[in-house]
């Protein structure tokens, strides 16, 4: 194992955890919901009808990702690998996690590790994948924040749009852990 970076972002949402697992368990949809998603859809389902294993293609820009399952824990828990990013880095991963703030409150985390290998500069690559990272990050929980993404699941928010009024609130800034490893 090489040089690994870590950094996490979390937002309060005014939903339920349950509500906030609906949107993440529909892996298909994530352009529905956050901003910097040009496109996304399923690819493949895991075997035997199990999460993990279950693949998207996302589009940013004019990048395409894969992103595959390896963790799915409802209403708790959601990892995947991403793949299609430039090979200097070896392994980068998203996990998802949810934690009840109260009876219509829910903290969601987003925490991300690079895996950039052994190389001299990896330590740098993989602080700069953090920190561009962290960006797109927000703009995800932002996303995930607004009421239209959770308008489906949550009837007392339903008919808002996503412009109007935002539900996240409290962005923490970015932790930052490096393993030299």
């Amino acid at each position: 194992m090489g040089f690994v970076a870590a950094i996490s972002r979390s937002r309060t949402v005014a939903a339920s955890p349950e509500a906030v697992w609906e949107v993440l368990a529909d892996f298909g949809a994530l352009s529905s919901w956050a901003g910097n998603v040009d496109h996304s859809c399923l690819l493949d389902h895991g075997a035997n009808g199990v999460a993990a294993g279950t693949s998207r293609r996302v589009q940013v820009g004019r990048d395409t990702l894969v992103e595959r399952i390896t963790e799915f824990n409802p209403p708790d828990a959601l990892a995947y690998a991403i793949e299609g990013l430039p090979r200097q880095l070896r392994r980068v991963a998203n996990r998802w996690t949810l934690s009840s703030a109260g009876p219509r409150s829910t903290v969601v985390t987003l925490a991300t590790t690079v895996d950039a290998g052994a190389n001299p500069l990896a330590e740098f690559a993989a602080r700069g994948v953090c920190r561009y990272v962290a960006k797109q990050s927000d703009t995800m929980l932002a996303g995930l924040g607004q009421d239209q993404a959770l308008g489906a699941q949550d009837p007392d928010r339903r008919g808002e749009t996503r412009r109007k009024r935002r539900i996240g609130l409290d962005v923490q800034r970015p932790v930052v852990d490096a393993d030299p490893g």
